[in-house]
């Protein structure tokens, strides 16, 4: 996803140039609002036990260098930009892994052939459009979306060390592993974020161009897919609808790592280098799980089909890669390709978190994180034998929301700001942003109006999706775009109007 949102600082405010807020052992530079920061100061000078976790924070600042900045907006003077290239770069480790796999294997499972600029979190930025507390709304099932990327990776991973093991370590103890490094990793924040996922995904991509190498003698591109027709139709909007929205969930955490790069930056630059990190290696890594998907579900391959009915992705990879020596080590090398992913995941779930009130952006961003942690760990551990309705079911329900965002941002952007733009000290200001009842009504009107009758998932299927064929086609997630375009420029247009912000 691009940060396609294009920011215009209006003035620069005597307070962002001068103001500091001081208590007896903290001297913070002001990010757009004196009295936010004093408000979080106090909170923290007050109560004992986010005081200790402050000093805490301070401590590890000291002895590791992890990262002190939470959702505060970054002042042009204090951003620290990594190259510009590291945005390409940056979206190549988060969608070439083992985890973005399975979102290929769904299309045979169907039966279908082979064929920067204000320096603000992401979610802080949704307050211009959904208002103080829309954003909190948005927040929350931000948080939701990361972490159902998250537990299917902790999955696949928990898989992949379980067949290294020879299926004598529980998938369990692979999900415990890899949450306990990405957390680690994401506690060090945005500068180590970049250096890691500038490199991390090169292995990643030499060992998955091998697999499909070894796997190739046994796929068939000609094989025949389940159904014709209508079903065929609505199985291929429905394998759409999935990578669509797993790729258009990264738009909700995005500015998460531009924040740093100049307001002068290119917008053109941004789009580019964000639009085709996301397609490219997301096509990669999702066409090399639709082609090992062949052999196991289209023509039964038996030692690939026996692989993951009863070890899953795991067993499957495991299968592949030959010699046994040389699987089992890219197997363990696979293992950490899920990092890049889980570590961005826990650094924006903990920023989302401290949006959400005072005393949520008192609690510093590295206690948050460790609470994400552990809640998708648990959740992955209880779901460790459905990872392909969890990918089916949860993944394609994300894009219902992800589309309307992204939508609902874009048109605020270019169409209600271009002209005015956006005074950056009203970033957390209440009564300064707009009350976001048009937006958090496009949403709404997108999600249930476009979304659930035109969505298929295993416990339901709506009217309209019943009309392409037996199991259905999922085309929720393009009428919500419809619906969402439709509803968010009159209902913003009233609104403003009505409220003049």
């Amino acid at each position: 996803m691009s940060d396609f949102v294009h920011y215009v600082d209006p003035e620069k405010s005597d307070i962002e140039a001068h103001a500091k807020v001081t208590d007896v052992t903290i001297v913070d530079a002001d990010r757009g609002n004196v009295d936010e920061v004093a408000k979080i100061r106090e909170i923290q000078q007050q109560n004992r036990f986010i005081r200790s976790m402050r000093h805490a924070e301070e401590w590890l600042d000291r002895k590791m260098g992890i990262e002190l900045q939470g959702i505060d907006r970054i002042p042009e003077e204090e951003k620290r930009p990594p190259h510009i290239i590291n945005i390409f770069l940056l979206w190549w480790s988060l969608n070439v892994h083992v985890g973005v796999v399975p979102l290929g294997l769904l299309g045979p499972l169907f039966g279908l052939t082979l064929g920067q600029s204000l320096g603000l979190r992401a979610i802080a930025t949704s307050r211009y459009s959904f208002g103080w507390w829309g954003a909190k709304l948005c927040s929350v099932l931000n948080i939701v979306v990361g972490g159902g990327f998250a537990v299917v990776n902790y999955v696949v991973v928990g898989q992949v060390l379980s067949a290294v093991s020879d299926y004598t370590m529980s998938i369990t103890v692979g999900i415990v592993i890899i949450a306990v490094i990405s957390y680690i990793v994401s506690v060090f924040g945005f500068r180590l974020i970049h250096t890691f996922e500038k490199y991390s995904w090169i292995g990643t991509f030499i060992l998955f161009c091998v697999l499909i190498a070894q796997a190739a003698p046994n796929i068939d591109p000609n094989a025949p897919g389940f159904e014709t027709g209508l079903g065929y139709a609505g199985s291929f909007l429905s394998i759409v609808a999935i990578n669509f929205s797993n790729a258009s969930g990264w738009c909700s955490i995005s500015s998460d790592y531009y924040c740093n790069y100049p307001a002068s930056t290119p917008a053109w630059k941004i789009f580019c280098l964000s639009f085709f990190g996301v397609v490219i290696p997301t096509t990669f890594s999702v066409t090399i799980g639709a082609a090992i998907g062949v052999p196991c579900f289209l023509t039964e391959y038996a030692p690939y089909a026996d692989a993951y009915t009863n070890h899953s992705l795991g067993g499957l990879i495991y299968e592949i890669y030959h010699p046994v020596g040389w699987s089992k080590f890219c197997l363990i090398l696979l293992t950490f390709s899920v990092l890049g992913n889980n570590i961005a995941i826990n650094y924006s779930s903990g920023l989302s978190l401290q949006l959400l009130g005072y005393y949520f952006h008192a609690v510093p961003r590295f206690i948050w994180s460790l609470l994400v942690a552990i809640v998708i760990a648990v959740l992955a551990i209880a779901g460790q034998e459905h990872l392909e309705t969890i990918v089916n079911n949860f993944v394609s329900l994300l894009g219902y929301w992800t589309v309307s965002f992204t939508l609902i941002l874009l048109v605020e952007d270019k169409f209600f700001r271009r002209h005015d733009g956006y005074v950056l000290t009203s970033w957390n200001q209440p009564e300064n942003l707009p009350p976001g009842i048009a937006a958090v009504f496009a949403l709404l009107c997108g999600y249930c109006c476009g979304g659930v009758p035109g969505m298929v998932q295993t416990w339901y299927i709506g009217p309209i999706a019943r009309m392409f064929g037996l199991s259905g086609g999922d085309v929720g997630v393009y009428m919500s775009a419809a619906i969402t375009l439709l509803v968010y420029p009159i209902a913003r247009t009233i609104e403003k109007k009505y409220f003049k912000r």
